[in-house]
């Protein structure tokens, strides 16, 4: 079953003494490509958050939003008093005071101003968070997004059935004319030659001769054995658990190239009209491939 690229889900929960919000946007792209907005406290889980998110979305742009929805609570710094500072710089006032014969006295709110004599210890810059709790919140996101995802693809899935339905069709009508063309063009090659031998019978050997050459030329059949094989294969893409699109991708290219093998073997109107009509569900397929995984 297919996946569309196109999901969003959201989801938060306590982490590190608050609560974080995370929010995953899918949109289409070639391959898998994770665009990370988050704290500067989660920096260090980013190569293991790009993992788990690989593991779960193989292809698409992936926008990953976390942000705090409530504050976490950090740690404040602890003062602590510089005490051999505090005594030399009022040792050195004494010596000051006594050599000026200074009558001031010194006290505490003096020497808390100095430089030094009290000093921060800093607490915690960023808060605490859990690698799980984390991880969690993102789990619960991505899987509302593979919902989502699922959702879409399991529409579009029908769309590329009805497309390889419509191809099917079209090389029916090919493999239905493909003989009755060959006998088209063996009676208008045997009426030519007795035109211009002027009503003289041919050679039967030499007309027997071109007439085999014509057929080997103008047949097709290999062509629509191949192209039904691909259909047949693109179907079981289509109702396998693996994400098929970019098998679907390599068949549709080896589709487009039996058809147009067929429409230049052609030289007939119906297999024209046939060939035309396949290559344009053809094209519709590819494009509703752009948008699965």
């Amino acid at each position: 079953m297919p996946r569309s690229m196109t999901g969003f889900g959201v989801a938060d929960g306590p982490a590190g003494g608050g609560r974080l919000q995370v929010e995953v946007r899918t949109v289409n792209h070639r391959h898998f490509n994770a665009q990370l907005r988050m704290p500067g406290a989660f920096q260090g889980f980013e190569a293991a958050l790009r993992e788990r998110l690989r593991a779960r979305i193989e292809r698409g742009h992936v926008n990953v939003s976390i942000r705090w929805i409530e504050d976490p609570a950090i740690p404040q710094g602890t003062i602590r008093v510089n005490v051999p500072r505090a005594r030399a710089i009022l040792a050195a006032v004494e010596e000051l005071r006594n050599a000026l014969h200074l009558s001031d006295t010194v006290d505490a709110a003096f020497l808390a101003r100095q430089p030094d004599v009290l000093q921060v210890d800093a607490g915690e810059e960023t808060p605490a968070v859990a690698e799980s709790e984390l991880f969690g919140i993102v789990d619960r996101a991505v899987d509302e997004v593979l919902a989502m995802r699922t959702q879409e693809g399991a529409a579009i899935g029908a769309d590329l059935l009805a497309r390889l339905g419509h191809l099917t069709d079209g090389l029916a009508r090919v493999r239905a004319r493909a003989p009755e063309r060959l006998v088209a063009e063996r009676e208008r090659l045997r009426a030519a030659v007795t035109e211009l031998l002027d009503g003289r019978q041919p050679d039967p050997d030499r007309l027997a001769q071109e007439v085999a050459y014509l057929a080997e030329r103008l047949d097709v059949t290999e062509e629509v054995v191949r192209l039904a094989t691909h259909l047949a294969a693109a179907r079981e893409l289509l109702a396998a658990d693996a994400p098929p699109g970019r098998r679907l991708g390599f068949l549709a290219q080896e589709m487009l190239r039996e058809i147009n093998t067929i429409g230049s073997k052609a030289n007939d109107a119906a297999i024209a009209a046939a060939v035309i009509g396949m290559k344009e569900e053809l094209e519709r397929f590819r494009e509703q491939l752009e948008n699965i995984e």
